[in-house]
């Protein structure tokens, strides 16, 4: 991949691939990245539903139905894969029209965080939509490898919300922990966000402390040319950030994985995962 840093886009057929594609190619033109994008085949792509074949089938009806079933399999496996590679040819061609120097395309028939591990050595961020092919809209369930993938990778996951919109300015929730602290270190150092205005906010009873915190991590970004402004305000976490979010001012939510309270885990009830579910716009994650 040439001299580039990279960044792994990872799509598949739901309405969320553009977004992706259009989230990868801001950030691949900004930051001069390269884009290795990702289409990962899951076993129920290219195989049928099991069948039982006990009971009263007689052996000879019972092995050309396991034949034909076997037939149907490679038939659906020929399609699936036919079906990727013109998910990712699409892909290709987007992020070539919009200005990205140097695509890649990749298509797996394997676990999705094999592939992220795989693949994720020598790339920046991996970028991945809210939900995917099989996620239930009607509840707005996230998609079920989103927090797998968060999970497994060590870089910064963006997750495209269903819409691309131009990402002007930053809300970063910073609550103090590790990941709030990297997270802020980066957008520091990065290309990607000069230019951009930054709001962190603190959500919590102000301290002498928390002022102190909030303070030097505005002053690190202030220190290199983006707009940034800061504030503590009571209440609970996901609702003031949720509202802060439904208010307008921010093109893109950045946040810790996990929160300042240790918990290893992204778990159905916990901030990353209520923002997330919430935003409509995108968040990306830090560990």
């Amino acid at each position: 991949m040439g001299n580039l840093t990279k960044l792994i886009a990872l799509i598949d057929g739901s309405i969320y691939a553009q977004s992706v594609c259009d989230h990868a190619a801001w950030i691949a033109t900004r930051g001069r990245m390269a884009v290795e994008v990702v289409h990962v085949l899951g076993r129920r792509d290219t195989t049928s539903v099991p069948v039982n074949l006990s009971g009263s089938i007689g052996l000879g009806a019972r092995t050309a139905l396991l034949e034909e079933l076997v037939e149907l399999d490679a038939q659906k496996a020929k399609l699936a894969h036919k079906r990727a590679r013109i998910i990712l040819d699409e892909a290709r061609a987007s992020l070539l029209e919009a200005g990205v120097g140097e695509v890649t395309t990749r298509l797996r028939n394997e676990d999705i965080v094999e592939t992220v591990q795989t693949f994720e050595d020598g790339a920046e961020m991996v970028v991945i939509g809210k939900r995917g092919e099989a996620a239930d809209f009607a509840t707005l369930h996230l998609g079920s490898n989103l927090e797998r993938v968060v999970r497994a990778s060590h870089h910064p996951v963006l997750v495209a919300s269903r819409t691309f919109r131009p990402i002007n300015r930053l809300l970063i929730a910073f609550d103090g922990g590790v990941s709030a602290e990297k997270a802020v270190d980066y957008i520091a150092a990065s290309p990607l966000f000069a230019g951009l205005e930054c709001h962190l906010l603190r959500v919590g009873a102000a301290t002498m402390e928390m002022n102190a915190q909030l303070e030097a991590a505005a002053n690190r970004l202030r220190t290199v040319g983006i707009k940034t402004s800061a504030e503590i305000l009571p209440g609970h976490a996901d609702e003031v950030i949720a509202a802060a979010v439904e208010a307008g001012s921010a093109d893109l939510l950045v946040m810790g994985a996990y929160g300042h309270s240790r918990i290893r885990n992204l778990i159905i009830g916990s901030t990353t995962t209520q923002m997330i579910q919430a935003c409509k716009i995108s968040v990306m994650l830090f560990r």
